[in-house]
């Protein structure tokens, strides 16, 4: 698919690793104008980690954008690690970096898994959010849980089939429990081949239309031992979230301007999720794609993506 509609390549400005504890080093980048809106790019999974395409989405003369990868995330040290690694542990590194970079207040842009943080961020500090950009919507419920591991082989049942076949038959009663074992497991021999399974299932039901390339990155040995681990992890724990869920505390940031972009075919955060956020939230701009299903890459989602962040550009420009 093309991608001529997005902002020219960039490079970063500047880029670090921040110590947030003795395990985690999260890598940071700033791209774009240094006096820019500050927006920060929150990214999926958990575990998939920023990539350079991201940078596109923002202005480089409007935008001071701030990429990171969460603990145990891409270029973040050590990759897949489990320890300390929580929804309040990436919150709190998120105000790290803002107070590490000196920002003020920063818009919220983050899709799928990046949704449910940039909400958790939100109502933890509203004083700190400028407003959101959310995608293809996530709120880590048990529905939400089972829909991916299960839900998803009424549309996709090839990959699901792969996925849950590649357990042995006595162990496909229980997915989640049965694949976090194996992907915790201290041995490579163990861990990556779940981790692949894992991984290239969610890459082969990300896209309206099929995507080699998706799926080829979906399953490099890095990306997926930190996107299988984690996902299986947070899916465990339900998503380290209070008890009420997000729903309950978008009170603290209902004031503040949002736009939802939603794939109407998201196979993997299937659109009910994102019409229960929006009837809870009214205020927020509420955009159905179409043609879309989950990946930020699609051509419809990108380009409400990059109109959402043009009409935030002239709210605070």
């Amino acid at each position: 698919m093309s991608r001529s509609d997005l902002h020219p390549p960039a490079e970063p400005f500047e880029t670090g690793l921040l110590a947030v504890d003795d395990i985690h080093r999260i890598y940071w980048e700033q791209c774009g104008n240094p006096h820019g809106i500050p927006v920060v790019f929150l990214h999926g999974g958990p575990g998939s980690g920023s990539t350079p395409t991201h940078r596109r989405f923002f202005d480089p003369v409007a935008y001071r954008a701030i990429l990171f990868d969460q603990r145990g995330s891409g270029r973040s040290t050590p990759v897949g690690a489990l320890d300390d690694n929580t929804t309040p542990d990436l919150v709190a590194d998120m105000e790290r970096l803002r107070q590490r970079l000196g920002i003020e207040k920063w818009l919220v842009f983050g899709g799928s898994w990046g949704s449910t943080l940039a909400l958790a961020y939100g109502q933890a500090h509203p004083d700190r959010c400028l407003g959101f950009v959310l995608r293809g919507i996530f709120l880590c419920r048990p529905s939400e849980i089972d829909w991916f591991l299960h839900g998803m082989g009424t549309l996709f049942p090839e990959p699901w089939r792969a996925f849950s076949e590649f357990l042995p038959a006595a162990e496909r009663d229980d997915l989640l429990a049965n694949y976090y074992r194996r992907l915790t497991d201290g041995d490579p021999r163990i861990h990556l081949p779940a981790a692949r399974a894992w991984s290239t299932y969610e890459g082969s039901c990300s896209t309206l239309l099929p995507s080699p390339d998706t799926i080829a990155a979906f399953g490099e040995d890095r990306m997926a031992l930190g996107l299988a681990r984690l996902e299986a992890h947070y899916m465990v724990h339900g998503g380290f979230l209070p008890a009420g869920g997000l729903l309950g505390g978008l009170g603290r940031i209902r004031h503040l301007p949002a736009v939802i972009v939603q794939g109407r075919y998201d196979a993997v955060c299937p659109i009910v999720t994102a019409d229960t956020l929006a009837r809870a939230w009214p205020e927020a701009d509420y955009q159905i794609v179409p043609d879309a299903g989950h990946s930020a890459m699609e051509p419809g989602t990108r380009q409400r993506l990059l109109a959402a962040l043009d009409r935030m550009r002239g709210r605070f420009a």
